[in-house]
């Protein structure tokens, strides 16, 4: 019988000791949080407000002692001896309600933690006793500090200001550990009554008890008599500040990757604040040109960090200012071409200084055209590329193969495309394909850190070289270390970089080189078809940086060019940006050879001027110059001449750089130093050393003839070049003449739709003819 009775007794109190053990939910507090976003120094960057309404900022890692000290002299100063409740405090706020008719609370911060995750619950005597009980189970699960934490990040403050990171930025506008005394105290005595005591409208009340605090803070030797009179000075939180707005794209798009979260990002305070300052003074100039929308990124190439995000200029809202421009893809005009001209110079299909074709060009109905409306005739790689001319991009890219090229890209980053190779054609390398600034500006990081890389190992790659930067400061990843480069090589990238280093600066910056604090870039500008995008983006072996300027809307502008209207605020943000020098040269990627001079092939015997240079391995598998041969020339060196028809005794053999005719034709004229290759004595004329070829129509093309505004048929313009352009043309459509030229070979005419054969004869009597048919264009 006394055995049943003990066991009754344990039985009860061990149901009540579980029923206190388990008494406190898994997660105390099930609240919403707002989205918040800080630079790497820690600097509110922007917020969201949580999901309820209530600016509640997800909790800080600590309390701040000024705080800590505040709260507890103020709500309970025996926080550190007590289990979760004060006896004493309980027995004089019960007597205080039996006795009087004020109404006087007992409870500890241990037990205000508990109401704060009750809020729902009535108050009655029966919640204090559970609440006593949670308290004293609280007390056992977590230390002093986290309970402090629970109460300083979950007190409400007034309105919809919940907890003391919250509080500090809306009343004060500065992180909670830099409060002073005079404001952590008025911040302290907030929650113990906000809704009678609102910042801005009963001043007086608020004053006099933040006074008794800091008095008591100075009778307990936690302030000394200056910092006391200091805190009395300070003014008193007025109604709530507007929180910092410093990256508002960011923080929408951390927003939408996760809520409810305290977002610790790689950004650069002081680097951002910077950038916003440029965007709004180029976006001053921009909009007077009815360009309203700008875009800026800056990459940490060696961390993969975001430094500054700059998503759009703050223009009026009829202008779209809430789109995020650098996550948004447009056409990216001349931007890829870095990309398929160091995957030409990796494959050996071209060396950095080969001359490339640039004459009117028609492939498959395609007629690319430069910039300019000119062509060169013939021109170096790296001028091509430096000056971005678009027809030898198109014919690189056609001797590259289109589907290689585009199954290139997504290594890169590049992954934009979503549609087949054959849908954007040549003019993807034109601004015929779209990406993002985002991804554009990690390819070109991409090239820089595969240069690094290479260069700071043992001639290795990475395996992970091309991945995209991080908003997140995050350990090292673990590379794997590879002997040949995944994606591009080193020495590709290098020779490509040195390209791009030429590129001719903004108005204000050409004489960069001389100054010894401008640092050297590689970059690169594009304008998209209709003038409705202009792109700049550069990388020195630091720092990779992109800028977009344009329409939200898609509205094209007079004027919006990569040059005008983005590089200028490149080169700004490249001012704020330490100086990192410039790009070690990665030998063990290049080999030496060779090379003719005027034309940037490997050298011949017959090349007699021959230049050194460093190029990718695979360079030495491309040709051998095809433009230096010798000639045999009569004894004035006036005449080419052969044995058969010359004395062989009296033959001259000298070296000679000579383009076929269509590209002497555009290249003598930009370039005076050019020397047309003699004539051949009348009689010595060979069919190996054609003196004509034509420009328009091309082999094998179809002449669409246009239709006029009057119903009526426009003319068809042939075009001949000749090794002699002062030479008469006789020109012949089947048998019939159609007309003379002479020194400029261009004939107007208008045959009817059909199919024949076109032939000129110069005054000598040379011949050339070639098979057309003439078509009507469609309506």
């Amino acid at each position: 019988m006394i055995w049943n009775h003990h066991r009754i007794k344990l039985l009860i109190v061990l149901s009540l000791f579980l029923v206190w053990l388990f008494c406190l939910p898994r997660q105390l507090f099930d609240s919403d949080y707002a989205t918040v976003v800080e630079s790497k120094e820690g600097i509110l960057l922007g917020a969201r407000i949580a999901d309820d309404g209530q600016w509640r900022f997800p909790p800080l890692d600590s309390v701040p002692k000024k705080f800590e000290a505040s709260i507890r002299y103020f709500e309970d100063e025996h926080f550190y001896q007590h289990p979760g409740f004060n006896p004493i405090s309980i027995a004089k706020a019960l007597w205080s309600n039996i006795t009087t008719d004020s109404r006087r609370g007992g409870s500890t911060l241990t037990q205000q933690v508990i109401r704060l995750s009750r809020q729902n619950k009535k108050r009655t005597y029966g919640e204090k006793l559970v609440e006593l009980c949670m308290a004293t189970r609280l007390e056992a699960k977590y230390s002093k500090a986290e309970i402090l934490n629970l109460y300083a990040s979950h007190a409400p403050f007034g309105g919809n200001v919940v907890g003391l990171d919250a509080a500090s930025w809306r009343y004060f506008g500065v992180p909670a550990h830099k409060l002073s005394w005079g404001q952590t105290t008025a911040l302290a005595v907030l929650p113990n009554a906000p809704s009678l005591i609102f910042p801005g409208t009963k001043d007086e009340q608020l004053r006099q008890k933040r006074n008794r605090l800091l008095k008591k803070l100075l009778d307990n030797a936690v302030l000394d008599s200056i910092a006391y009179e200091l805190a009395l000075e300070e003014p008193l939180p007025k109604k709530p500040l507007r929180l910092p707005e410093t990256s508002p794209h960011l923080v929408e798009l951390l927003r939408k990757e996760q809520r409810s979260k305290r977002w610790k990002t790689s950004i650069d305070f002081n680097l951002q604040q910077q950038c916003n300052r440029l965007v709004a003074n180029h976006h001053l100039t921009l909009q007077q040109n009815q360009i309203h929308n700008l875009a800026v990124l800056v990459l940490d190439i060696e961390n993969r960090n975001v430094l500054a995000y700059v998503g759009n200029a703050q223009t009026e809202e009829e202008h779209d200012p809430f789109v995020d421009i650098i996550q948004r893809n447009r056409s990216t005009g001349s931007v890829l071409k870095p990309l398929l001209f160091t995957a030409a110079l990796q494959d050996g299909i071209v060396l950095p200084r080969t001359l490339v074709e640039d004459i009117p060009t028609v492939i498959n109905g395609y007629t690319p055209e430069n910039f300019d409306g000119g062509y060169d005739g013939a021109v170096p790689v790296d001028i091509a590329l430096s000056r971005s001319l678009n027809v030898p991009s198109v014919r690189l890219l056609r001797n590259y193969g289109l589907e290689k090229f585009y199954k290139l890209l997504p290594e890169t980053g590049i992954t934009s495309l979503d549609k087949p190779a054959s849908h954007y054609g040549l003019s993807m390398i034109l601004g015929g394909a779209e990406s993002s600034l985002w991804q554009l500006t990690n390819a070109y990081a991409g090239m820089a850190r595969t240069l690094n890389f290479f260069n700071q190992t043992s001639s290795e790659y990475s395996d992970s070289t091309f991945e995209p930067a991080s908003f997140l400061i995050e350990s090292p990843r673990d590379e794997k270390k590879l002997q040949q480069a995944p994606v591009l090589n080193a020495g590709a990238v290098y020779n490509v970089f040195e390209s791009l280093k030429k590129v001719n600066r903004p108005t204000g910056q050409e004489n960069w080189s001389f100054f010894n604090e401008s640092q050297p870039l590689a970059w690169k500008t594009g304008t998209s078809f209709g003038f409705k995008d202009a792109w700049a983006v550069g990388v020195t072996p630091k720092y990779a940086i992109g800028v977009w300027a344009g329409n939200a809307d898609g509205e094209g502008r007079p004027g919006l060019t990569g040059l005008e209207a983005a590089a200028p605020l490149l080169f700004d943000v490249l001012e704020r940006l330490p100086n990192s020098g410039w790009f070690d040269s990665p030998y063990d990627e290049l080999i030496e050879v060779k090379n003719c001079a005027e034309s940037g092939f490997l050298a011949t015997p017959d090349c007699e001027n021959v230049i050194s240079e460093w190029v990718p391995k695979k360079g030495v598998q491309t040709k051998p110059c095809p433009y230096h041969s010798l000639l045999q020339l009569d004894s004035s060196e006036r005449y080419q001449v052969t044995a058969e028809c010359y004395p062989l005794e009296q033959i001259h053999q000298k070296s000679w750089f000579t383009l076929p005719p269509v590209l002497a034709y555009y290249y003598g004229k930009k370039h005076p130093e050019y020397r047309e290759t003699p004539s051949f004595l009348p009689g010595c004329q060979t069919e190996l050393n054609p003196l004509m070829q034509f420009i328009f129509p091309e082999k094998n093309e179809t002449i669409l003839l246009p239709r006029e505004f009057g119903g009526g048929v426009g003319e068809v313009v042939f075009k001949l070049a000749h090794q002699q352009p002062t030479t008469v043309i006789f020109w012949y459509l089947d048998d019939q003449f159609i007309g003379t030229t002479n020194e400029f070979h261009e004939l107007a005419f208008t045959p009817e739709p059909g199919d024949y054969l076109l032939s000129v004869i110069d005054e000598k009597g040379n011949r050339l003819e070639q098979r057309i048919k003439v078509g009507l264009a469609s309506e």
